[in-house]
């Protein structure tokens, strides 16, 4: 039997969700018409829009509160489940120093204009990110942080001096579809320069799709939310655990 399930908002089942989005008009009592009409359209009823704020000139931010009559099946849905084991920093150390008897290499950055380093800070630097170390931590990863708005050229320059075991991306700005633009582009330059002994290419940020991995050329992508602990352990799982031929090429 299916598991169905529909929004909660302020009794069991009642239906309301709450829709925020932004619409290329000045604010006034016609804009708000505007933002109830389209929530109608898209299936709430009724539609209350209990917030609206100017953003800038001729653009208004809209918070609509209404009722929609969808249901979820949760046996339908699918997702990208964890595959491999998490393991504490002890365990992470200790198969590295095992398995490679040398210290495993990790490049991160931003690359193209994208200034936001708080991602790939919360994964490598030392005061990490959820009450979790991050990957510098590590006394068997050598991690190197180039920080933001690295050129893809540049950073397929340096995982080849470095020899990099794996290069994290993080990618926040995504206007226009730029975080997919630049994945593209990290792939496709690391596949001609390196062929399959490029190292492991992990991108994360909180509007990738973790489904497209194959589609964008990468070995993994990790969304919002994700702690140092989860990517050291699927690094172990993908290049230790696993021996990736990538690790014995020019070694």
């Amino acid at each position: 039997m299916s598991q169905l399930v529909r929004p909660y908002g302020d009794t069991t089942g009642d239906g309301m969700v709450q829709l925020s989005f932004t619409l290329p008009v000045p604010h006034d009592a016609r804009a708000e018409g505007a933002a109830a009409q389209l929530a109608a359209k898209l299936g709430m009823d009724p539609a209350l829009v209990v917030h609206a704020k100017p953003v800038g000139v001729g653009f208004t931010f809209f918070v609509v509160y209404g009722r929609v009559n969808h249901l979820v099946d949760l046996d339908a849905v699918e997702v990208i489940e964890r595959e491999y084991p998490l393991l504490s920093a002890k365990d992470v150390n200790a198969t590295i120093k095992k398995t490679l008897r040398r210290k495993l290499v990790v490049l991160g950055a931003c690359i193209g204009t994208d200034a936001h380093t708080v991602g790939i800070d919360a994964i490598l630097n030392v005061k990490g990110f959820a009450g979790e170390k991050g990957l510098e931590y590590y006394r068997e990863m050598r991690v190197l942080n180039l920080g933001a708005q690295v050129g893809v050229p540049e950073l397929v320059k340096s995982a080849r001096s470095e020899r990099a075991d794996a290069v994290l991306v993080s990618q926040v700005v995504t206007q226009r579809d730029a975080h997919l633009r630049n994945t593209r582009e990290l792939s496709a330059a690391f596949r001609e320069a390196m062929g399959e002994h490029r190292p492991l290419l992990v991108v994360g940020g909180p509007r990738f799709d973790l489904t497209m991995t194959e589609e964008l050329g990468v070995d993994r992508i990790f969304g919002r939310g994700t702690t140092p602990g989860e990517v050291a352990s699927y690094l172990i799982h993908a290049l230790v655990a696993n021996r990736s031929p990538r690790m014995e090429a020019d070694r």
